[in-house]
């Protein structure tokens, strides 16, 4: 694992992902030097002054730890079947879902369990929400980041 400092202009970088993807309310007012954990190549653990964040590709997701930036985005809650899939990295497939705020094609969002709200994990919308509340079956997020996965791992070492 690597441990470095972003330049200034990757960091410019990263505050236009966030900037574009992100809703206007989590978004850090002054981010000035980003941390990155390298976990592996295209994959990184992102931290700055009020702002936590993986990287996965060229995608900017928030971390799974700030509860309060992850209230923001728009969320799917799935029953309680579908979860320890979920929390092994599966896709969030529409028959597991049980609830879904409304969303985009490529959009953030994030998972909750239907039982008790909390937050499983992090993906990118593959379809619209409006197109997922007809769909019988089939994915509706590809999950990204997940509870226990090497992103959740890597900060809990690195705090």
């Amino acid at each position: 694992m690597r441990k470095y400092t972003l330049s200034k202009s990757d960091t410019s970088e990263i505050v236009d992902v966030v900037n574009n993807k992100w809703p206007q309310v989590v978004i850090p007012s002054k981010l000035k030097a980003i941390q990155v954990v390298e976990i592996e190549e295209n994959n990184s653990l992102l931290i700055g002054e009020d702002f936590l964040a993986i990287r996965v590709e060229q995608h900017v997701l928030p971390l799974l730890t700030k509860e309060e930036a992850l209230k923001s985005f728009p969320s799917v809650s799935v029953d309680m079947g579908a979860v320890k899939f979920v929390c092994n990295g599966a896709k969030v497939m529409r028959p597991g879902i049980v609830q879904m705020d409304e969303f985009k094609k490529d959009d953030i969002v994030v998972v909750k369990d239907s039982m008790h709200g909390k937050y499983l994990a992090v993906g990118l919308a593959l379809t619209s929400s409006q197109e997922a509340q007809i769909m019988s079956k089939g994915p509706v997020v590809d999950n990204k980041h997940y509870i226990s996965d090497k992103f959740w791992n890597a900060y809990k070492e690195n705090k």
